[in-house]
């Protein structure tokens, strides 16, 4: 029986045997299916291309179009699964019109042998005539739960791609698409990818995204802080443990045994001790792990991704980190712009945020006030991505008019502090370099734009586009305001 929880599941009928079909029909509309009627093979193929239906039921001898055709047309079978017209002209080129949809399909005692056939060709089943209108709604309810289940399992696929897919990395700004281009380059490989960048800029999930286009993404990615654990058990959780090392010790797989044939995240790898690091070098050049205790080496098929917020050449002129562990960690090394170098992601961003943790809190929000977007905007966001991200999770979490505006801003940017530029500060002092409200008083219309167009350039980095956009007006204005006051 159709779910009452859900839309009723849409069934297509095809028989030439109108009665018959409109049996059929009745059976199943009485309870709760939608189902609609075609007399003829002709027909049903037109009803598949003006409609779409979670179920095919037909015919399998017909008098133009048969159900092999039937068939080869919802599922776009190559043109040797269709049979030929009842002329005996060639069948028309299947065409892939309900993909989705199952077919189920009615055959006589002669025509059984045909139907196995249909079925190894992607029909869901067969039923014989005469029906059996119980194992006729018994096979149609299967048939709808398994498309219900193909769905899910699509849908989660395409929400793993949107959290963990290059899709998911949500920007536009010219350096972000370089990330994203040097991404598509090296998740395919085997190669080992050291991820730098600020604190909040997204290593981990640039690491994931990395894995999940990979061809280990089947596998377990495994990300691992190495800042986390302190130095005395650090050897234990990345390689594992035998028996009587210590006093009620076990035999204990470490991280690179559990995650292998996947990849492994080392996050912030500038704090790993200098005596792990020499074991990892081993473990880099050898495939192979030895158990902290043990003497038997254990082969791992791994990949290894690092990120750090550190100057890791650095670290390595102090000798705190090996010169060569940072070679073999480092075959390419993508480096993650702060949210202040590509302000023109901001916009997207917030609005992802808005709509992702309007969902997450049952919230409705309908508008974000163009002030509060405005202070987004202008704010340095020392934090990154995260900070912003927890920004509007604290918006919409304080909200109650379903407008996001000034007074939902957390406490950091709800007054004017050093963090955001010097022209968004409304009590900056006025200075011959400044664009504050009192240097501005007294002063004519064509300087105060002048003023602010600069501001804004330099604001932006030079980007003409971003330009026109925070200040309101189309990029072919701008141009003629730059050539006018000669920026």
């Amino acid at each position: 029986m159709a779910s009452p929880n859900t839309a009723a599941p849409r069934v297509l009928i095809i028989d030439n045997d109108a009665d018959h079909a409109h049996t059929v029909a009745d059976s199943l509309q009485s309870v709760g299916y939608r189902t609609t009627v075609a007399t003829s093979g002709t027909e049903g193929l037109q009803r598949m291309r003006d409609e779409t239906f979670d179920v095919i039921v037909t015919d399998l001898v017909m008098n133009d179009v048969d159900g092999l055709a039937i068939l080869a047309h919802a599922k776009g079978l190559p043109q040797a699964a269709a049979s030929s017209t009842a002329d005996g002209g060639p069948a028309p080129q299947p065409e892939a019109l309900q993909p989705d949809a199952e077919v189920i399909l009615l055959t006589g005692h002669g025509t059984v042998r045909s139907a196995v056939q249909a079925m190894q060709q992607g029909a869901f089943n067969y039923l014989e005539k005469p029906l059996d209108i119980g194992q006729l709604r018994t096979v149609v309810a299967k048939a709808c739960e398994n498309l219900r289940l193909r769905r899910e399992i699509a849908e989660l696929n395409r929400r793993l791609d949107e959290k963990f897919g290059f899709e998911g990395i949500i920007g536009n700004s010219p350096k972000m698409l370089q990330v994203i281009q040097l991404l598509q380059r090296v998740a395919p490989t085997d190669a080992r990818v050291l991820i730098c960048g600020e604190t909040g800029t997204g290593k981990e999930l640039v690491a994931e995204a990395i894995h999940q286009n990979s061809p280990r993404k089947k596998k377990r990615f495994y990300p691992f802080n190495c800042a986390s654990v302190v130095e005395n058990v650090i050897d234990v959780e990345l390689f594992g443990s035998v028996a009587g090392i210590y006093t009620d010790a076990r035999d204990k797989a470490g991280v690179f045994e559990v995650c292998n044939g996947g990849t492994l995240f080392l996050d912030e790898i500038g704090d790993m001790p200098l005596p792990t690091q020499s074991k990892l070098l081993r473990v880099l050049e050898s495939g192979e792990i030895m158990r902290i205790g043990g003497n038997d080496p254990i082969k791992v098929n791994v990949r290894v991704l690092s990120a750090t917020n550190r100057d890791l050449l650095q670290l390595v002129e102090e000798g705190r980190f090996r010169r060569d562990l940072y070679h073999r960690l480092r075959i390419v090394e993508i480096q993650l712009p702060s949210l202040r170098e590509r302000r023109q992601d901001i916009p997207l961003l917030v609005d992802h945020f808005i709509k992702h943790f309007a969902q997450h809190h049952g919230k409705t929000i309908k508008k974000l006030a163009n002030s509060a977007r405005r202070r987004l905007e202008m704010y340095d966001w020392p934090g990154n991505v995260r900070e912003l991200k927890n920004t509007i999770e604290h918006m919409v979490v304080v909200d109650y008019d379903g407008v996001l505006d000034r007074d939902d801003l957390p406490p950091n940017l709800a007054e004017p502090d050093e963090r955001l530029p010097e022209a968004a500060r409304p009590d900056s002092d006025a200075s011959a370099g400044d664009v504050s409200l009192a240097a501005l008083v007294g002063q004519p219309l064509e300087e105060i734009e002048r003023r602010f167009i600069g501001a804004t350039l330099k604001h932006t980095g030079g980007n003409r586009e971003e330009a026109a956009r925070l200040l309101g007006i189309g990029e072919r204005t701008l141009y003629r305001k730059i050539d006018k006051y000669g920026f």
